[in-house]
């Protein structure tokens, strides 16, 4: 079998990515939030903090998969470049209480079927090929251009990472996710703003590879293979034990999934845990970079 790491959403579950020891990215992509809260265009936090924070970057190459993360650093680099563009995956309000200057605010469903309710066929879905294009087309993405996803990280639920997953599984290389999201990029006391972004200016001939399966597995999938996968409940102790309060049409977990909380590998500052401690976290469950797993 295969050796994937995979993702669930409501009645489709998620695959990430399938090289090893890849949780710390599955984490840090899928499981990040949305509250901003800074002033006019301005640096957050004490002023001091550009200066007594650490500018040295991170070495992402520790990670198998580093280069899904751009970090603060290079981010900043490129503020005003019409080469990149920035997508900020908090919620409107948070969005609007201060983002990094020129980030288009998309949410967390901007790429995803959201017909009716959650729990209904195909609700939280990825948008079938031809209206992701068409969606990613009106932003001015093009395959040319890097495309970076931010949002608060630490509350949860991941809208960025999400949404990088989904860009990946369409074949967009050329998509990365803000290492530390917005609570790094203000620790490292750089600008946020609450100035509105330029209308996006729109593209043609984006260029969308047909979704690869390897990034995700289904319910059907899921239940054929109990006996034989590690199934991972990464939610909130109260929802794995039957809590709705975040909307889930039913109560409880799959049978047999372990839980572990998706904050246990992630740093104070939204930072992913070194790959050690990610493998000491992970064989507490019981589980190896060799082993097949699904995350949800």
């Amino acid at each position: 079998m295969k050796k994937t790491y995979r993702k669930k959403t409501e009645k489709e579950i998620k695959t990430l990515f399938k090289r090893k020891l890849n949780i710390a990215v599955v984490v840090a992509m899928v499981f990040t939030l949305v509250l901003s809260g800074c002033a006019g265009t301005e640096t957050s936090g004490s002023e001091n903090q550009g200066e007594t924070a650490s500018q040295t970057a991170a070495d992402l190459s520790v990670y198998e998969n580093g280069d899904l993360f751009i970090t603060p650093q290079e981010l900043n680099e490129k503020l005003g470049d019409p080469n990149v563009i920035i997508f900020d995956a908090n919620k409107p309000d948070a969005y609007e209480k201060g983002h990094i200057p020129g980030a288009i605010g998309v949410g967390f469903h901007s790429f995803s079927k959201v017909d009716g309710k959650p729990g209904d066929p195909l609700w939280g879905t990825t948008l079938d090929k031809e209206e992701l294009r068409a969606k990613l087309e009106s932003y001015g993405v093009t395959n040319d251009k890097l495309v970076v996803f931010y949002s608060d990280v630490l509350p949860g639920p991941g809208p960025d990472g999400r949404n990088v997953w989904q860009m990946r599984m369409a074949g967009l290389d050329n998509v990365k996710l803000l290492y530390g999201g917005l609570p790094k990029w203000k620790e490292l006391g750089y600008e946020v703003t609450k100035d509105a972004s330029p209308e996006p200016v729109a593209s043609e001939g984006l260029e969308l590879s047909d979704f690869d399966e390897s990034y995700r597995a289904t319910k059907e999938y899921i239940h054929e293979n109990l006996e034989n996968t590690v199934i991972i409940d990464v939610r909130t102790d109260g929802e794995f034990k039957g809590s709705q309060k975040a909307g889930e049409a039913r109560g409880g977990h799959i049978t047999g999934s372990k839980h572990l909380l998706w904050s246990s590998i992630l740093n104070e500052d939204a930072t992913p845990k070194s790959p050690e401690e990610i493998k000491s976290i992970m064989a507490e469950l019981g589980v190896t970079p060799e082993d097949d797993f699904v995350v949800y």
